[in-house]
């Protein structure tokens, strides 16, 4: 990929995380980007809604891929999952809660309006749910019950970031990482 596409989407991915899809403009994305308008409608000359889809189904892939690395090991899931939605608390809470997850927001805001972007959405979060599923069936749990679960976990760490965002304080997102913990260990 490109360095220039590749910084285009990441600038995307990371607007729209923190003020949706609605509020990010193509020229707040070339500024915030440092790249040339033209660089933008030569990676991306289906315009925006092309460009959210991909930077969307990208921070999937990034998004997957970080839970797939902090769940790696012999650390049984209940424990992995605790340790990684504390930290996604601390990156909201660091983040003065602007952060916490790129999809939820385009999710929301495209889901009846560009089926687009709402298939880009819809196979972003089945990477994240394949990430704790993989962990899941890895610890022995049986296929339906660990895709059930993997599931659940992002409802849950969605739900808890909306919130968390929403209340500014990380609190939702620690009785989530507690919540899944105690699921999980039954």
């Amino acid at each position: 990929m490109s360095p220039t596409r590749d910084q285009i989407l990441q600038t995307t991915a990371s607007l729209l995380e923190k003020q949706g899809c609605h509020a990010t403009g193509l020229n707040e994305i070339i500024r915030e980007s440092s790249t040339p308008k033209g660089s933008l409608y030569y990676y991306f000359p289906e315009g925006k809604e092309q460009l959210v889809s991909e930077a969307v189904l990208q921070a999937g892939h990034t998004m997957a891929d970080r839970i797939r690395a902090h769940l790696a090991g012999e650390t049984p899931p209940a424990q992995a999952i605790y340790d990684f939605v504390l930290r996604i608390a601390d990156n909201v809470e660091a983040s003065s809660f602007a952060a916490g997850s790129p999809l939820t927001a385009v999710a929301m805001e495209t889901a009846t309006t560009s089926p687009r972007i709402n298939a880009a959405c819809r196979a972003a979060f089945d990477l994240l749910i394949a990430a704790f599923e993989d962990k899941l069936l890895a610890s022995g749990l049986e296929a339906q019950r660990a895709s059930n679960l993997a599931q659940f976990i992002i409802a849950a760490i969605e739900g808890g970031v909306i919130l968390s965002r929403t209340m500014h304080s990380a609190e939702p997102l620690r009785v989530v990482a507690r919540q899944l913990s105690a699921a999980l260990a039954c």
